[in-house]
């Protein structure tokens, strides 16, 4: 396998304030410092798969703007193929407004902007990004149509579709059965089963509506594969947490690209739990994400290479 994996999602910029709590509706708290970090589901998870060593091709949209210029410069230079990402004449570019607290737990509104307007046309015209590729990782920061097209193309060219259903939506049958892997967390499975917060009985529902294989990330408590029938748990690695605001798009990326690269479903989730791990010691979205050395190590020291 090539370890090539394509991607179809949102890129924002992160407008991120640290404050010692969360405010309640209708409050107001002074808050420590402000930063901003280049983001969005798509681009972090783009961003995972090129400094764990993999090849990347977006496809997405941002607006002609600054924020846009400067997103585009950030995941080019990290090595990702910005050639099927589009500059929107008419959209600004997406942004998500970040409040995390003293334990580095967030809360985040998006504004999609452009993101929004990512459309089936545009991935039909990305068609080349597909020829050769391993995997689709694709998230809910975008109209379902391009969802659907993008998986269409990935059953004709035969790669393997990841789908990190974020932020959780209703999903059809149809795409759910076409989906490999459906990556939630509780919170996105939980919605996806209609409110139930049973675990295991959310994951039958949601397996009920045509999703075959699950891999429910759980922040602390680590993974949960449920894969034919069976449910392994994979416990989290004890790290000092800083900001979780990355964590699940470093697990996803880290886990399609060890798809891409040949291993197992149970390696492909210790690789993300991994990198999960590692992303939530520092700050901001895609500066958080680690590079494959890093990784490797991570796993090595605790008798996991």
């Amino acid at each position: 396998m090539s370890g090539t994996v394509v991607i179809v999602g949102s890129l924002n910029m992160d407008l991120v304030v640290r404050a010692p709590r969360h405010p309640q509706p209708g409050e107001t708290i002074i808050g420590s410092d402000f930063q901003t970090f280049p983001g969005g589901k798509g681009a972090n998870q783009a961003v995972a798969v090129a400094r764990l060593g993999g090849r990347v091709r977006m496809i997405g949209r941002v607006g002609q703007d600054a924020f846009g210029e400067a997103l585009l410069a950030t995941v080019a230079r990290d090595g990702v193929d910005t050639t099927f990402i589009r500059r929107d004449p008419e959209a600004p570019t997406g942004v998500a407004l970040i409040t995390l607290d003293a334990a580095g737990q967030n809360t985040i509104v998006v504004a999609s902007g452009a993101n929004w307007r990512v459309s089936a046309q545009d991935v039909q015209a990305a068609e080349a990004a597909f020829e050769g590729a391993d995997v689709l990782l694709m998230q809910l920061e975008c109209p379902l149509d391009a969802v659907e097209a993008a998986t269409d193309l990935a059953h004709r060219y035969g790669l393997r579709v990841v789908l990190n259903p974020a932020p959780a939506r209703e999903l059809p049958a149809t795409l759910l059965a076409r989906v490999d892997y459906l990556l939630p967390n509780q919170h996105e499975l939980t919605l996806l089963a209609g409110g139930e917060t049973d675990r295991e009985a959310a994951i039958r529902a949601v397996q009920a509506m045509g999703a075959r294989h699950l891999v429910v990330t759980l922040g602390e408590e680590g993974a949960l594969l449920a894969l034919n029938g069976q449910r392994e748990h994979l416990p989290a690695y004890k790290v000092t947490v800083v900001d979780t605001v990355a964590a699940g798009d470093a697990f996803a990326g880290a886990f399609a690209l060890a798809l891409a690269e040949g291993k197992s479903v149970r390696e492909a989730a210790i690789w993300g739990n991994a990198a999960g791990a590692i992303a939530v010691t520092r700050p901001g979205a895609q500066p958080s994400m680690p590079r494959r050395d890093e990784l490797l190590q991570f796993l090595a020291e605790r008798g996991q290479a």
